[in-house]
Parts: C-alpha cells; sequence; structure tokens
C-alpha cells in the first residue's frame, strides 16, 4: 500500500479532488454566467478541471490499495469509480465554455442560441458534479466513521 511519511496515500490525494473538483465547478459556473471571465480565467479553469479530473483516477487507485488493507468500505468505493464520470463532462463543458467565447469574439455578433444552451448545460453539469463529490465524501466519511467507535468524554 503506497504511503507518504507513513499515513496511507489515498486520504491525501483525496484531498486534490475535495479542492480542485469544486473550484473547477465554481469556475465553470462563472464561465456559464459571465461569459466575459473567459478571456482572462478561462485557461485556469480548464487547467483547474483537467487536475481534477486526472486527479480521481490517482484516488481511486489509491483507495483500491487501501480496500486491500482495511476491507471493503461499502457504497463509497462504487461512488468514487462513478466520479470520473462527472468530472469529464466538466472539463469538456469548460473547454467548449473557452471555446465558444473566443469563437464569439472573432465571428458575427454575441452570444447565440449554442452559447446559451452551452451555459445552461454546464450549469447542470456543475450541480451534478457538486451533488456527487459531496455523496462520495460523505460515504467515505460514514465508512471510516461508523467504524471507529466514539470516544468519550463524559465524565472526565
Amino acid at each position: 500500500m503506497p504511503t507518504f511519511n507513513g499515513l496511507p496515500l489515498h486520504p491525501l490525494v483525496v484531498h486534490a479532488v475535495v479542492v480542485l473538483l469544486p473550484l473547477a465547478v465554481l469556475g465553470v459556473t462563472a464561465l456559464a454566467v459571465r461569459p466575459a471571465l473567459a478571456d482572462r480565467f478561462g485557461s485556469l479553469i480548464v487547467g483547474v478541471a483537467a487536475l481534477a479530473t486526472v486527479s480521481i483516477p490517482v484516488a481511486t487507485s489509491t483507495g483500491e490499495d487501501l480496500e486491500h488493507r482495511v476491507g471493503d468500505p461499502g457504497a463509497h468505493a462504487h461512488l468514487g469509480d462513478t466520479l470520473i464520470w462527472f468530472a469529464i463532462p466538466l472539463l469538456a463543458v469548460a473547454v467548449a465554455l473557452v471555446w465558444t467565447r473566443r469563437r464569439a469574439r472573432t465571428g458575427p455578433a454575441g452570444r447565440g442560441a449554442l452559447g446559451v444552451t452551452l451555459s445552461v448545460l454546464a450549469l447542470v453539469v456543475a450541480a451534478a458534479n457538486l451533488v456527487q463529490v459531496y455523496r462520495v465524501g460523505d460515504s467515505g466519511a460514514r465508512a471510516v466513521w461508523d467504524r471507529t467507535p466514539a470516544v468519550s468524554t463524559r465524565g472526565r
């Protein structure tokens, strides 16, 4: 099982997903609502979405290693495996939002139906990512803490 400084690598890598994916969601939401932000922040948002997407297979791989050592985490393993299928569309919609913004600047007038449709799709994909990252994280926390006896401080 891979470790870092004696700690299992999975809980450490998971934090990259937990931080980067919601940041990518915020960025994509901002691009969907204010397309002009793509001029200044589009590449950064696409980069964060790409890093989040790449970090998910690392988290699932280290999670499988940890599972072999400590046992089945229940629903968490299945939910974790599904997260990549949420992040890939988020990355794709981030790229599409930036691309359509750049195209709109050099092409004929304005935003058009494609831009509006893409923005609505981006908001739906972003919301789905937030829900799924919450579900994965919650199931992981339950897999750890529901199996760990609580320490009582009463009477001390």
